[in-house]
This record gives C-alpha cells, structure tokens and sequence, in this order.
C-alpha cells in the first residue's frame, strides 16, 4: 500500500467517524450523480420532488442542499410547475471536491477544545499541531475528491452494471 493510499483510507475512516452523523456530502453526491444520469439519457431538469423520491430523502433536505449547489455554480434551477434542476457544466468538469465544497462549507475536520490551560509541553502546542494535521489531512481529502468527476463516477458505475449482468447470464 501506498503511503498516499495508507494516509487515504486513515482519512476516509476519520471523516466517517467525525461525519457519520452529517449526510449532506453523501446525499448531495447521490443527487448529482442523479441529475448527471438524467441528463445523459436527455432529461435536462429533474424537479427536487422527483430527486427527493429516488434518494429516499426527505424533499426539504433535498431543497436545502439544492441552495448551495446552485451558489457554487454546480446546479440551475429553474421555478414554476416545469421547474427542476440540472447540471450548470458538464459532468467531466464537476469533481467530487466541488461538490464537497460546496455543502460542508466550512466544516473542520477536528473540533478542538478551546478551554485547555496551557500548562505544560502537549496542552501548550496541541492546537498548533492539530492545525497541521487538518491542514494535511484537507489537502489529503481534497487531492482524492479532485480525482473522481459526475462523468467518470457514471462509466464506472456503468462498467460494474454491466460486470455484474455478464456474470449472471
């Protein structure tokens, strides 16, 4: 294993247990791949009632996620009873990172406790080092959410689909 893919996976278990209960990155990407899949079989808007069925979420968070993705440029929308939303570029210029960006804005990997007396060596320089740490770890998470887009994420989906109806025949 990769020292990259080691200081990923450490990540990955990281943003799970400090994320587990935050689903807005993993909603939001489940409805752009949605939207991007629409948009490939020729459905140019998809109303937030219809995203929110498939998604299995409630249609209020399906709307409150819409909101940043169409301030970050990711998502149009459109109102009225043939309103929808849809890709704003297309889906090989759409990272993961942008989505995530997009939706956890802001949100620090390490909540830190601001009320340590610094008394002695580790409560004295914990800040500093966790700082380092987070800004190594976003770069981290950034570099491996900058490598998947909407496009190459639906060919692989496409391409595990068609696996799995091969060995079945």
């Amino acid at each position: 294993m990769r020292r990259d893919d080691a200081l990923c996976a450490g990540l990955v278990a990281c943003y799970q247990f400090h994320f587990m209960d935050d689903l807005r990155f993993s909603t939001a990407l489940q409805l752009m791949l949605s939207v991007a899949l629409a948009q490939r079989e020729g459905i140019d808007t998809l109303p937030s009632s219809t995203l929110a069925e498939g998604l299995a979420a409630n249609p209020a968070l399906v709307r409150k996620l819409i909101v940043p993705l169409v301030d970050a440029g990711l998502l149009q929308s459109s109102r009225g009873k043939l309103g929808g939303v849809g890709l704003a570029r297309a889906a090989d210029r759409i990272t993961f990172a942008d989505i995530y960006r997009a939706v956890i804005s802001g949100k620090k990997l390490f909540s830190q406790r601001q009320d340590v007396p610094h008394r002695c060596l580790v409560s004295s320089n914990i800040e500093c080092l966790l700082d380092s740490v987070e800004a190594e770890a976003d770069d981290a998470l950034n570099s491996t959410l900058q490598r998947h887009t909407l496009a190459s994420s639906l060919s692989a989906m496409d391409a595990r689909s068609k696996g799995r109806t091969r060995r079945r025949a």
